[in-house]
């Protein structure tokens, strides 16, 4: 979709993701290798009470699921930027499911645009857990 055709408030949904114990491990002893996320003993004394997700991992499993609705398709020229707020934990089983939602356009030129986009993600009980805001470069409508 060109930048022209986007309108600040459209939204998608995303199909839900499980959050995997094996998968949260495995991300964990290579990208964020704290006992937090490795250790279930260690997690059991900390106040979450049991291992938690990556917060990097949790985000990108609802990323992934983001990209497969494909909101821009081939009009998609580069991503800008992305900041995540991490607002509860997410626990291995939960099941996150996001919503995308059009935040912000800037026309930066007769070629393309900035758009901001904020992705929330749900766990299986309807609770925010986390919010992206990522901005992509999107092609204007040839002229």
């Amino acid at each position: 979709m060109y930048f022209d055709d986007l309108k600040i408030g459209m939204t998608v949904d995303t199909a839900p993701t499980v959050i995997e114990k094996e998968k949260i491990m495995a991300f964990a002893r290579t990208y964020d290798n704290i006992p937090l996320h490795i250790n279930e003993e260690y997690a059991k004394t900390t106040p979450f009470g049991k291992l938690i997700a990556p917060g990097v991992m949790s985000f990108m499993s609802v990323w992934a699921k983001y990209l497969e609705v494909d909101f821009f398709g081939e009009e998609l020229l580069a991503g800008k930027s992305t900041k995540i707020e991490w607002i509860k934990p997410v626990y291995a089983e939960d099941i996150l499911s996001g919503k995308a939602t059009i935040t912000n356009l800037v026309k930066r030129n007769a070629k393309n645009g900035l758009v901001e986009v904020s992705i929330d993600a749900y766990n299986q009980n309807g609770e925010l857990v986390l919010r992206g805001v990522t901005e992509a470069i999107v092609k204007c409508r040839p002229i």
